[in-house]
């Protein structure tokens, strides 16, 4: 017996910590282990709905990179430009950049990170 079992007894606590189930559990939601904390992150996110817009916005605000995948959107034209034209005024409001990448994907940054859209010959 260790001097933390002895420990845990005399505070009337004598459950084995199973580091399986602390790793798991809700306060170690947003721990990130193998990283230090960054001042941006890039964000992976699909877009499905006009709804999703501010949850974008918010992302960038926080000065995070979007990668946003418009892949449901581009099933339906009109929202599609609906949310584009958003995201677009948005960005340009904070001084950041929007370009698309491909057919589905589309690259939003913050202020002060901006995208070069013509590659060099």
């Amino acid at each position: 017996m260790g001097v933390f079992d002895k420990l845990g007894q005399a505070f009337g606590s004598s459950k084995e910590m199973n580091i399986e189930e602390y790793m798991n559990s809700v306060e170690m939601e947003n721990v990130d282990l193998l990283h230090e904390p960054a001042d941006m992150y890039v964000k992976p996110v699909s877009i499905s709905s006009e709804d999703e817009v501010k949850a974008i916005q918010d992302e960038v605000s926080k000065k995070n990179i979007i990668l946003l995948d418009i892949t449901e959107l581009s099933k339906r034209p009109t929202t599609l430009k609906n949310v584009i034209a958003a995201l677009k005024a948005y960005v340009q409001k904070l001084n950041g950049d929007i370009g698309q990448i491909d057919a589905t994907r589309i690259l939003i940054t913050p202020s002060k990170v901006k995208i070069i859209k013509r590659r060099k010959q």
